[in-house]
């Protein structure tokens, strides 16, 4: 008796083992990957852009690669040792986050360095900081904490204002003490897209769309009166409706950025070929990165690079779908909203869709802070990834 109760019990303990062995921890290489191909990508063209300008201005046509390569690589390799940190614990310090990003950006007003005539950024040293591209990290993984410890609440129109409200003050902030009106977009951008994916009622979606379409309208039919302003925002919007008879506005890195896409044509004039680049494009390695991209690429490049990016969407997506909790969902959600509006408006900018906004295009463009907060964001992503279990029998979400 005693013997087949052992072999029983030693018959449980195989099967449980078995079971076991049955589920694993995932790990989106695939995220990975796209990470890899969209910062070689961003890198090579770089280069390309910024070569003869940095020539020119530091003596080092390799200045700007140089600088992006090094953080390039050393956020990368920092991405595949802290993705292996759950991702509950870097929730543990989303309020202090939270509270050091908004007060940067309170500070950058007064200690601010003001260049091209707005203060942006706070220089320690030799080391420049934009708290812009801090708030972004922070208000997404802020939000996501906030929204889970609502939980039922989230249901009632005051966790609503709460949550809105904590999204607009960063916002506010970003708009009007870093003079950073695309960044306070995305910001607004992002919490209400986070707002709109746990918020049972729709309508007030519907009318915030219905007040912000409004207000657009009435600043085109206001812009189209004058032939000047001396808001820089109003000289955008009125060189953006006409950009030819507006040069002197700013119409004129538009135009030319719309002559480096149409002189591309299908193909490109080839790698490093680029007329525009030397600069009639102004500071074409930022924002306007994809006009040279498309000059040199043609619209093969842009669409190999708009699926590269689609790519990276789907993998977020696929891991905000299958996130162990809500903390998890909402944070890979976040990372979502923020990489599809920044590479929608930057396309819009560069095709004179919407007024220029300085909007950057993620990966590719020149900026180190950007690189470093979109690399963490990433880091995010990929513990989110780490935490999912899945059946290795069938390979379906444990």
């Amino acid at each position: 008796m005693a013997t087949a109760k052992k072999k029983k019990v030693r018959s449980m303990a195989k099967s449980a083992g078995t079971a076991a062995k049955q589920v694993f921890h995932y790990y989106d290489y695939n995220l990975l990957a796209s990470i890899i191909l969209l910062t070689c990508f961003g890198l090579v063209m770089l280069y390309s852009t910024s070569a003869y300008s940095a020539q020119i201005d530091f003596g080092d046509g390799m200045y700007y690669f140089k600088r992006q390569a090094a953080i390039s690589a050393a956020c990368f390799v920092a991405v595949l040792i802290f993705s292996q940190i759950d991702y509950h614990v870097y929730a543990k310090f989303a309020g202090l986050l939270y509270v050091v990003a908004n007060i940067l950006l309170f500070i950058t007003k007064f200690v601010g360095t003001e260049i091209y005539g707005a203060k942006r950024w706070i220089y320690i040293g030799s080391l420049s900081i934009q708290p812009a591209e801090i708030a972004k990290l922070a208000v997404i993984l802020f939000l996501s904490v906030l929204i889970v410890k609502m939980g039922k609440n989230m249901k009632t129109m005051k966790a609503f204002w709460i949550v809105l409200g904590c999204g607009a003050l960063s916002s506010a902030l970003t708009l009007f003490f870093t003079d950073n009106l695309s960044t306070a977009i995305i910001i607004a951008g992002i919490t209400v897209g986070m707002l709109f994916i746990v918020f049972p009622k729709k309508t007030p979606f519907i009318v915030g769309a219905v007040i912000v379409a409004v207000g657009v309208v009435a600043v085109i039919m206001y812009a189209q009166t004058l032939s000047g302003s001396e808001n820089f925002r109003l000289r955008r919007v009125i060189a953006w409706l006409d950009p030819e008879a507006n040069s002197s506005l700013g119409g004129y890195q538009i135009m030319q950025g719309l002559y480096a896409i149409g002189s591309g044509g299908v193909f490109g004039k080839g790698l490093g070929n680029s007329l525009q680049k030397l600069d009639y494009v102004p500071e074409a390695q930022n924002d306007m990165i994809l006009t040279i991209i498309c000059e040199e690429l043609g619209i093969f490049g842009a669409v190999v690079l708009s699926m590269l990016f689609a790519f990276m969407l789907y993998r977020l997506l696929f891991i905000a779908q299958n996130a162990p909790d809500l903390l998890g969902s909402l944070i890979a959600s976040g990372i979502f909203i923020h990489i599809a509006l920044q590479v929608v408006l930057n396309i819009a900018v560069v095709t004179n869709a919407i007024p220029t906004t300085g909007i950057t295009l993620p990966f590719v463009s020149y900026g180190g802070t950007s690189i470093v907060f979109l690399m963490a964001e990433m880091t995010m992503a990929l513990s989110v990834s780490k935490q999912i279990k899945f059946k290795d029998n069938d390979s379906e979400p444990a």
